[in-house]
């Protein structure tokens, strides 16, 4: 057994590797960067070795730095956690040259699954359904669009390297197709240094199913069962859950049974995945479920199988790359209920899963679930890598004892002044339409708006709001409500959000509070979601208008600025644009007013909560 283990990754899946691997008795090496001198992963890890400075290029995607920290320290094995290195063949390969143990598929078939069209050509060769399309050599414009002419429209083209959804167009007609595909030829070519494309027919009511697949150096594999992963969001998954709703036992086992062909056609060892489209129109059919591709790696939602079938599977990598056989033949694996997963992200989704930096002052879950993270209160969520907060897990009877505990689980989480995409989450486990189990891959896209939380509170958030203003408020009067010659003791609060004032009296029938409060603001938590409210001072109850500040909301770069010091703007009205995240931010006016400070400039750098402008209220 392994006694030794680098983690050459960070966050939430280092932590995750550490739990196991602790239980298991081995010694656990953290690496980090500039950014994760303090981060959580570090704190847990017996050791700890720092590889660079905080952009990922320069620390945990350097494959020989991460090498040399493992033999500097007397790491025996490597583990690659998923994303940065962990399907890097090269790498893979470094590191058993270097005499180290690789907890992973063996390089050769991370290099067999890596591209598109050779894998595609593979799993036709091993009896693996593929989806319709075209995987040939002739990159010609011409041929590719005849090509998807033939197929028929709509098709999608996708880059050979791609991945995480980049280098990928959806063509609906003859007529756009060579002006999609030079857009996707660029992006894949800037993204992967190859510009190499196949085309595909594209499935119109398209469910993402993926089967985890489980190999050992002794030739035996297994399946764990299948996930489905169709709640995705501009191609990335939020939302996975295990076993797949509407999936019968007939196509359980065909699926099932091809994504095990799949990874015997190349050798597999270890944790891997096949991914499938289904064609959903006309229900799960096994006749209707073709391979998209394989990941060669341990999966970001591998937790929903562990809780479906008991199983860790981070113990089942460490075994495996130890030389042992898999734990269970596949007659010892069963499912049992039903689980479900959900990326926590920081991302504000009232305005458009805008990416939210900064520190976690307050972050509490209140309710039973797997919480899967790599951040604690106190720590900071880095504009350098990936913005996910936790994963939520949760394990029912059935599904819809899973969707109850998932929607509760999100609606109890707390957490500021980061923004978060928890309310959009407890909203999507509500709808409807994903109870009754009506889902494919466009399912947020169609709910729009409707899973989106608002911004404004009700009347019912005021009065939570209140109820904490108002018990710090009777704390502080005390001593002094007994000095009140002509009238009962009586407290009133004025309260601000977003330029909206209310003053409330403690006559009123309050709910129980959800939030917290200190000399300036009051917090409140509310199906996930968290509105900050500004307190007034109290005396004469007078409404005062907000602040109007506009504030930075995460560090960037300013690259326009639309108006001047004393301009009269609109509510709405941008007032400059940040870049940031390698995304443009508009920043608008929250009410009609005028600019009454602006200190921001084209070009300068600024930093989270940065005050550029306030504007005073007409």
């Amino acid at each position: 057994m392994i006694q030794s283990l680098l983690i050459a990754n960070r966050g939430e899946i280092a932590c995750r590797i550490i739990r196991t691997a602790r239980e298991m008795g081995i010694r656990t090496v953290a690496v980090y960067s500039d950014a994760d001198a303090g981060a959580l992963h570090v704190r847990q890890a017996d050791e700890a070795v720092h590889i660079g400075p905080s952009p990922a290029r320069d620390s945990y995607l350097q494959g020989d730095k991460v090498i040399a920290a493992a033999k500097a320290i007397g790491a025996q094995a490597i583990h690659p956690g998923y994303g940065f290195l962990s399907e890097n063949a090269d790498f893979a390969q470094a590191v058993k040259d270097a005499g180290l143990i690789w907890v992973g598929p063996n390089p050769d078939s991370i290099r067999a699954m890596g591209l598109k069209d050779a894998a595609k050509e593979r799993m036709i060769t091993a009896g693996v359904p593929v989806t319709p399309g075209y995987l040939g050599a002739d990159q010609s414009p011409d041929r590719l669009k005849a090509e998807a002419d033939a197929i028929g429209y709509p098709v999608l083209i996708k880059a050979v390297a791609g991945g995480g959804g980049k280098g990928m167009r959806r063509v609906d007609a003859a007529g756009d197709f060579l002006d999609a595909l030079a857009s996707c030829q660029r992006e894949a070519a800037a993204s992967f240094g190859d510009d190499r494309v196949l085309i595909e027919k594209y499935i119109l009511s398209p469910r993402h199913i993926e089967v985890q697949v489980f190999g050992d150096s002794f030739g035996q594999v297994v399946h764990l069962f299948e996930r489905d992963c169709s709640l995705q969001r501009r191609h990335q998954k939020v939302i996975e859950e295990a076993p797949a709703p509407g999936m019968d036992e007939e196509t359980r086992q065909a699926i099932c049974a091809a994504a095990v062909r799949a990874a015997k056609a190349v050798d597999y060892v270890g944790a891997g995945t096949i991914e499938f489209i289904a064609d959903a129109s006309e229900g799960l059919r096994a006749d209707r479920i073709w391979f998209m591709e394989m990941n060669t790696r341990l999966q970001v939602e591998h937790p929903v199988t562990e809780e479906i079938t008991g199983q860790d599977l981070v113990e089942w990598q460490l075994r495996v790359a130890s030389g042992e056989p898999l734990p269970c033949t596949q007659d010892e694996l069963e499912i049992d209920g039903w689980a479900m997963e959900a990326r926590l992200y920081a991302e504000d989704p009232a305005r458009g899963f805008l990416p939210s930096t900064g520190k976690l002052q307050y972050l509490l879950f209140t309710a039973d679930g797997r919480i899967e993270t790599g951040v604690e209160e106190g720590d900071t969520i880095s504009p350098f890598y990936d913005p996910m907060v936790a994963k939520l897990v949760v394990h029912g009877r059935d599904r819809e004892e899973a969707i109850d505990r998932l929607a509760t689980l999100a609606a109890c989480t707390e957490i500021w002044p980061v923004h978060t995409n928890a309310g959009f989450i407890e909203r999507a486990m509500r709808d409807p339409s994903f109870i009754a189990g009506d889902i494919d891959t466009g399912f947020i896209e169609k709910r729009g708006t409707a899973l989106i939380p608002p911004e404004e509170p009700d009347d019912l958030v005021w009065g939570t709001a209140a109820t904490f203003a108002l018990g710090k408020a009777r704390e502080e009067d005390k001593g002094l409500a007994g000095f009140r010659l002509n009238a009962s003791p009586r407290l009133f609060v004025t309260l601000d959000h977003g330029g909206i004032t209310k003053t409330l009296t403690d006559d009123l029938i309050l709910p129980d509070a959800t939030g917290y409060t200190d000399d300036e603001r009051v917090i409140v938590f509310d199906r996930g979601t968290a509105f900050a409210f500004q307190k007034a001072k109290r005396g004469d109850g007078g409404a005062a208008g907000g602040d109007g500040a506009i504030l930075a909301p995460m560090p960037g770069r300013v690259i326009a600025v639309e108006v001047a010091a004393g301009d009269a703007v609109t509510k709405g009205q941008k007032l400059l644009t940040l870049e940031a995240m390698k995304m443009e931010h508009g920043l608008v006016a929250p009410f009609d007013g005028t600019v009454a400070e602006l200190n921001a400039e084209a070009g300068a750098q600024v930093q989270v909560d940065t005050l550029l402008a306030r504007i005073e209220k007409a």
